[in-house]
């Protein structure tokens, strides 16, 4: 590998970041060359990190793309017939005219415990 291709990758301020991190990480009797080679593993373990949350972004673009993609194919008629659970989900339910029972019950419930507290109060 090539070293000094990775110190010109990391930023002053990463490499600030870390030595500070070091210096406040430091023992008594610690060189400054022991402090120096623990601000350089911070410095890769930040850079290694960056890298990994690049290849997560990346692949998460490429996840977004594919599904507009296939948004854009599915208005287009280009799609088969066949329903995704995407396009499911945005559906109305079922049987809509359940909706008005919920209410219902919790109207019915409400006036079951004003009904109860008025009688044995």
């Amino acid at each position: 590998m090539n070293h000094k291709k990775d110190k010109q990758d990391i930023s002053p301020e990463v490499q600030a970041q870390a030595m500070a991190m070091a210096k406040a990480t430091q023992k008594p009797g610690q060189s400054k060359e022991q402090t120096k080679l623990i601000a350089q593993g911070i410095e890769k373990g930040i850079a290694e990190y960056k890298k990994q949350q690049k290849v997560k972004a990346r692949e998460l673009d490429k996840k977004l793309k594919q599904v507009r993609r296939n948004e854009t194919n599915k208005t287009n008629g280009s799609q088969s017939q066949e329903p995704s659970t995407a396009h499911l989900t945005l559906q109305e339910p079922a049987c809509p005219t359940l909706n008005w029972l919920p209410w219902c019950l919790l109207v019915l419930s409400w006036l079951f415990f004003i009904g109860f507290y008025v009688v044995y109060h």
